[in-house]
C-alpha cells in the first residue's frame, strides 16, 4: 500500500499543498486519539458556550477546533483560516499561499453515544497580495478548491482526498501513524436504493422534496417502481462517506421550520468540500437550484441546501424541483 506523500506528488501536487495537508492530517490524528479515548479522555459532554451558528459547543468541538487552528497558523503555509467554531476569519501568515476552511468535528452530538463524527476541510489559494485578515479572500466559489477532504473517526480512521484528479480513500495504519491508501479511485453507482434525509423535519419540506421523498416510500407500487431504504448517520461525514463507498442519495434541503434558517448545512466548510469529492467521484452535488460549487459566497457561515450522491438519483430528484 502507498503512502500519501507520494500519491500526492505523483498528482502534482506542490510540495507546500503536501505540507499543508500532512499539517492537516497530524491535527486529524490527535483528534482520532482523544475521540478515541472516550468518557477516558474527559472531553465528553457540552460546554456552557454556543458558537456562531447558534449551536451548543460540545468539549469536543472546542478541543477539535484548538488544535486545528493552533497547528495550521503555527505551520506558515496558511495566510487565514474559517472554522465552524470561530465567529470571524482568523490571520495566518501574511505571505502563506493557502487558506483553509474547516468543520472541526461534524456530527459532535454523535460523540457522546460513541456514534461517527469526522473533520471536514477545503483548501484554495489565497488571492495575490491579499490581506490575511480580510474575510473577502474566503468568497470564492467552491471550483476553486485545490483540495478538499474528510477524516471520518469509525472503526478505522479513514481520509477522503481530492486534489481535483479523483477522489481517494486512505486508511490510518496506527502502528506507525501513516495513511495508506486503500482505495484508488472512488465511483459513485450511477443508480441507487438508498437514501439519507432528517425524516423528522418531512412537514417543513418544500413541496417538490415532500412529493420526491413520498414517491421514494412509495416502493415498488410508486411510481418509481422500486423499494428503497433510508439511512440517516446524523453526520454529513458518515453518510457522505456511505454515498462515496456503495452509492446514494444524501440530502439536508431547505425546510420552513425556521423562515431565517431555510438552510442547515454551511457553504465553505461542508457543502463544498463535500461536493468537489463527490462530484470527482462521479456523483453529483447540487442545491435543488444550483450546482453547488458554482456558488458565489456571501459570507463566512453561509448556509445551503445540499442534495448529493449518485447520478441518476440525484437528476430525479432535482427532476423534482423544475
Amino acid at each position: 500500500m502507498r503512502r500519501l506523500p507520494p500519491v500526492l506528488v505523483e498528482d502534482g501536487c506542490s510540495r507546500e499543498l503536501v505540507s499543508l495537508i500532512r499539517t492537516i492530517l497530524a491535527a486529524c490524528k490527535e483528534i482520532s486519539f482523544r475521540v478515541g479515548q472516550g468518557a477516558l479522555s474527559g472531553v465528553l459532554g457540552s460546554t456552557l458556550d454556543e458558537n456562531i451558528q447558534g449551536e451548543t459547543q460540545k468539549k469536543l468541538d472546542v478541543l477539535s477546533n484548538q488544535l486545528l487552528k493552533d497547528i495550521l497558523l503555527e505551520s506558515g503555509y496558511v495566510k487565514a483560516i474559517a472554522s465552524e467554531e470561530e465567529d470571524f476569519t482568523v490571520a495566518g501568515d501574511p505571505n502563506a499561499k493557502y487558506i483553509v476552511a474547516f468543520d472541526p468535528l461534524d456530527g459532535s452530538s454523535n460523540t457522546d453515544i460513541n456514534s461517527l463524527v469526522g473533520t471536514i476541510f477545503s483548501i484554495m489559494e489565497a488571492p495575490e497580495g491579499s490581506d490575511p485578515s480580510d474575510p473577502a479572500i474566503f468568497m470564492q466559489p467552491g471550483h476553486k478548491q485545490v483540495a478538499a477532504g474528510y477524516v471520518l473517526y469509525g472503526p478505522s480512521t479513514m481520509l477522503a482526498l481530492s486534489t481535483g484528479k479523483g477522489t481517494r480513500l486512505f486508511t490510518l495504519d496506527k502502528t506507525h501513524g501513516s495513511f495508506l491508501l486503500t482505495q484508488d479511485f472512488a465511483e459513485i453507482p450511477e443508480d441507487t436504493k438508498e437514501f439519507a434525509i432528517n425524516a423528522s423535519n418531512q412537514r417543513h419540506w418544500t413541496p417538490p422534496m415532500q412529493n420526491y421523498i413520498e414517491d421514494l416510500l412509495a416502493g415498488e407500487t410508486g411510481p418509481r417502481g422500486k423499494n428503497f431504504n433510508m439511512r440517516w448517520i446524523a453526520a454529513m461525514v458518515g453518510d457522505v462517506h456511505r454515498v462515496l463507498c456503495r452509492g446514494g442519495l444524501f440530502t439536508y434541503p431547505e425546510d420552513r421550520k425556521d423562515p431565517n434558517k431555510p438552510f442547515k448545512l454551511r457553504l465553505l466548510y461542508e457543502a463544498n468540500p463535500m461536493a468537489m469529492l463527490v462530484e470527482q467521484a462521479g456523483g453529483i452535488a447540487h442545491t435543488g437550484r444550483e450546482r453547488i460549487l458554482d456558488i458565489q459566497p456571501e459570507e463566512i457561515h453561509q448556509r445551503v441546501g445540499v442534495i448529493l450522491g449518485s447520478k441518476n438519483e440525484v437528476e430525479a430528484c432535482l427532476a423534482y424541483h423544475k
